[in-house]
């Protein structure tokens, strides 16, 4: 019976966000096209709103907590678990002030309406998995990006999503090349607890019912700590939030 309510309520889901990619995305594109960033960037952020919007859709419950509110003097560097291609439209919302840009697979970069144009035009980079030296190459573009306009850059430090929401061993090279390029940054850790469970099913029906919690944690300042210990407190900081979600 729920995956008899999964499969209706998903394709609701699906039927009205497809409506809603048909008719953003040109909007998004005349806004880059016509206005330029800063009208760009207004429409993914709601791109982003009505994506979160309609996860009530599929019986999703979600709740927000932590720190909204950071410096716009330094740039940030945004340290997330990932546990769904969902775990992007919060992370637009809550650091909308902080010019939020993603590091992302290059093969996010076409064929996915919206999306794909945002990392090509929007100041993300695209970094190929099976090249180090264009990925790193990249992320130095990113850090000194952020660094020049104290913008945020945000990082997926397990490199793939979770399948079952536990924790998977960070790897600190794309943090350290980042600190590197922008050494003003501070590190913001994000908790992400909930988003796998949208996968129970696999990809489709999305499950239905589920709740999901979305966590900024308190800001760490890098300089205070050696890299391995940055990375061990990013990944305590991220667990103690999803443990206490519970």
């Amino acid at each position: 019976m729920h995956k008899f309510i999964s499969y209706i309520t998903s394709i609701l889901f699906a039927l009205v966000g497809g409506i809603a990619v048909v008719l953003l995305h040109p909007v998004q594109v005349l806004a880059h096209r016509l206005g330029g960033y800063g009208p760009h960037k207004k429409v993914v952020e709601l791109s982003g709103a009505v994506v979160m919007k309609l996860l009530v859709l599929i019986g999703t419950f979600v709740k927000y907590r932590g720190n909204r509110e950071f410096p716009h003097d330094r740039p940030l560097i945004i340290v997330s678990n990932h546990q769904s291609n969902f775990d992007i439209p919060p992370i637009v919302l809550a650091f909308r002030k902080n010019h939020p840009k993603f590091i992302a697979k290059k093969e996010l970069g076409k064929n996915f309406p919206s999306v794909s144009y945002n990392l090509n035009h929007g100041g993300s980079v695209l970094i190929d998995r099976d090249n180090q030296g264009q990925s790193i190459r990249e992320i130095i573009k990113l850090g000194k990006y952020i660094e020049e306009n104290n913008y945020s850059a945000v990082i997926f430090p397990e490199g793939t999503r979770s399948k079952d929401g536990k924790l998977k061993e960070f790897q600190p090279a794309g943090i350290k090349t980042l600190l590197r390029a922008a050494p003003s940054a501070l590190v913001v850790p994000f908790a992400v607890n909930g988003n796998y469970k949208l996968h129970k099913y696999g990809m489709f029906p999305f499950w239905f019912g589920n709740r999901i919690t979305y966590t900024t944690c308190d800001p760490i300042e890098p300089k205070e700590y050696k890299l391995e210990d940055l990375v061990a407190k990013i990944e305590e900081e991220i667990r103690s939030a999803m443990l206490n979600d519970y």
